[in-house]
């Protein structure tokens, strides 16, 4: 009984994964089941809008004269272009256009109005951002305000600034706050 030695079987490789086929089956995976621990991306830093003009004693000056009625200008740097911010009896401009404005609500307090189309043009503009921020942040009455910014624009609730435009008009009622004009009376 002689056996001839033979050739040992052949190991089957298993085949390796192509990068499509990588990446179809990664698409996948996060399709259901989303990306792992290792896969997350950072945390987005929360950016304090309006911090840098609520202490600054121009934008208080600013503010004043709007509570009271009067005027006052200053102007701001961004990125190279200088803009104008100013108020004039019951409005706050932006560049020369009406970002913010006041109308008499009762004897002792104003409504805060919004003008939705010059915000929408300069929602690109940082220091238009921080100022629209700063100035709802300067009302303590105004605190649950639902305006945000979010990837380059502007949201009042679920929505973007821009599409309510065409439905509910350019005006968009804030909030009502009290003003400076009448003298509140103490009591005795």
């Amino acid at each position: 009984m002689t056996e001839t030695p033979g050739k040992a079987p052949k190991k089957v490789k298993e085949k390796k994964q192509t990068p499509e086929e990588r990446l179809e089956a990664m698409r996948y995976n996060h399709m259901m089941y989303g990306p792992t621990a290792g896969e997350m991306r950072p945390a987005t830093k929360k950016i304090n809008y309006g911090a840098s003009y609520l202490s600054h004693p121009k934008f208080q000056s600013l503010m004043t004269a709007f509570k009271k009625g009067t005027a006052f200008k200053f102007d701001v740097t961004d990125k190279g272009k200088t803009y104008t911010i100013s108020t004039e009896e019951s409005h706050i401009s932006f560049d020369g256009k009406v970002i913010y404005y006041s109308r008499l609500l009762n004897k002792h307090e104003n409504n805060l109005l919004l003008d939705r189309t010059s915000m929408t043009q300069h929602q690109t503009t940082d220091a238009l951002v921080h100022l629209a921020f700063a100035i709802l942040r300067s009302f303590p009455e105004l605190a649950t305000h639902q305006l945000f910014y979010m990837n380059h624009q502007f949201y009042y609730g679920s929505e973007t600034l821009e599409s309510g435009i065409a439905e509910q008009g350019t005006n968009l009622l804030i909030g009502s706050f009290k003003h400076n004009k009448a003298q509140e009376k103490t009591k005795k």
